[in-house]
């Protein structure tokens, strides 16, 4: 495989793209070890060796790390890693590692969101939220429909309160921007019309 170029970092590393549009990092010492140059020809043994024993590792032990911080999505953590360079196969061992132990699971991460912002945030704010994500819409439907304990009007009846919405007292033009802010917050306008109407006649 063909050394395209060598690129010296600030960081104490060196770039080095193969053909095949295949770039990662090493450290200076490493590419020293194996005399990379750019013009020559990576041996098979020598990638394979720099991919499992070097970067696969590396790999692995990055999200470890990111996943200590913080629960991530797959896609997050995918993201992450790519911001180290590593190459595509290489991500997906360390993803592999880490879902065998359960460490990332998109399941657990959308319940676990959708329990904790369920007072707060519409189901299409959190929907959209778990979709940026890269949560898939299967998985994200089936934890609202598993873990959604409050309903759309009760948060809205919620929110109206908040923004001092009273019967009666409220003029046209402090309804009309309440009403646009919850059409913002991802609320249906069948709902939010009926919870006000409610709110303002109960």
């Amino acid at each position: 495989m063909l050394i395209e170029e060598i690129t010296v970092m600030k960081n104490g590393k060196v770039k080095i793209r193969l053909e095949d549009h295949i770039e990662f990092l090493l450290y200076k010492s490493e590419a020293g070890k194996f005399q990379l140059k750019a013009g020559d020809e990576l041996k098979e043994e020598q990638w394979l060796y720099i991919k499992t024993e070097i970067l696969q590792k590396r790999a692995k032990k990055r999200a470890m790390h990111l996943l200590e911080k913080m629960d991530r999505s797959e896609k997050q953590l995918r993201d992450k890693l790519k911001e180290g360079m590593y190459p595509a196969d290489v991500m997906d061992a360390a993803i592999d590692y880490v879902k065998s132990y359960h460490y990332i699971d998109d399941e657990r991460y959308a319940r676990n969101l959708i329990r904790y912002q369920q007072e707060k945030k519409s189901r299409l704010q959190m929907k959209m939220d778990l979709l940026k994500r890269g949560i898939s819409s299967e998985i994200i439907d089936n934890a609202m429909e598993e873990e959604c304990q409050v309903s759309s009007e009760d948060l809205i009846l919620k929110l109206l309160e908040k923004k001092g919405y009273q019967r009666g007292c409220t003029d046209d033009s402090q309804r009309r921007k309440i009403y646009n802010f919850l059409l913002r917050k991802g609320f249906r306008s069948d709902e939010i019309s009926r919870c006000m109407g409610l709110h303002q006649y109960d």
